[in-house]
């Protein structure tokens, strides 16, 4: 196998990076070979398995890196533009699901039902260690806002679970309708946000 000068590694890995978001969005995961990947990049199909353990490995870092250039966005438009927490979630997850929905990348694992395909590609403590991750930006704020008492739940590890959980009704538009979908995103986001920040005797008595 050739070697790399570590500028070139970078160069090699940025290329497949680039090569693999065109072809994920365009085929998706499964339709996308690694031969397909490499020949557009010039390597040969097993130099590849010195960058990546396979194309869901790639995969989950072109996703990794779109995602640390989102972050800063989310939480613009979100907790650091307001400071009433129901309109920071509610943006937050506005922000979110437009981001799900607009972007060919997810668009097109959501499309063909590869969530699950990648669940059981990636061993299951990488993925717990990738959703900490990505929910570790927004962490200090609901812990602020809960240690003042202005989001309600258990703990703020289940207020984060809840606000994540639902960016996966993105998963179930197909079953709801292209027709119905806008209105039960708008239905649940409200609910969520509304839920998580005014006080009500279920949450009151919890702690009894």
């Amino acid at each position: 196998m050739p070697t790399f000068t570590d500028e070139k590694r970078k160069q090699v890995r940025e290329a497949l990076r680039e090569t693999g978001h065109e072809l994920f969005a365009q085929y998706g995961i499964r339709k996308t070979s690694i031969s397909e990947l490499t020949e557009a990049v010039g390597i040969g199909k097993g130099t590849f398995y010195q960058f990546y353990d396979s194309k869901e490995d790639l995969y989950v870092d072109i996703l990794e890196q779109y995602t640390e250039a989102l972050i800063p966005r989310l939480l613009r438009e979100s907790v650091q533009k307001y400071d009433d927490p129901e309109r920071a979630i509610t943006a937050l997850l506005n922000e979110t699901l437009d981001e799900f929905e607009s972007n060919p990348l997810l668009r097109r694992v959501l499309a063909e039902g590869e969530v699950g395909h990648l669940r059981d590609s990636i061993p299951d403590e990488e993925l717990t260690e990738k959703r900490a991750h990505s929910m570790g930006f927004f962490q200090p704020y609901v812990e602020d806002w809960y240690d003042d008492g202005k989001v309600v739940g258990p703990d703020p590890e289940t207020i984060m679970e809840t606000i994540r959980a639902v960016s996966r009704i993105v998963l179930q538009r197909d079953q709801i309708g292209e027709e119905r979908y806008p209105q039960v995103r708008e239905t649940l986001v409200a609910a969520v946000a509304a839920g998580l920040t005014r006080e009500d005797e279920h949450w009151e008595g919890s702690d009894e």
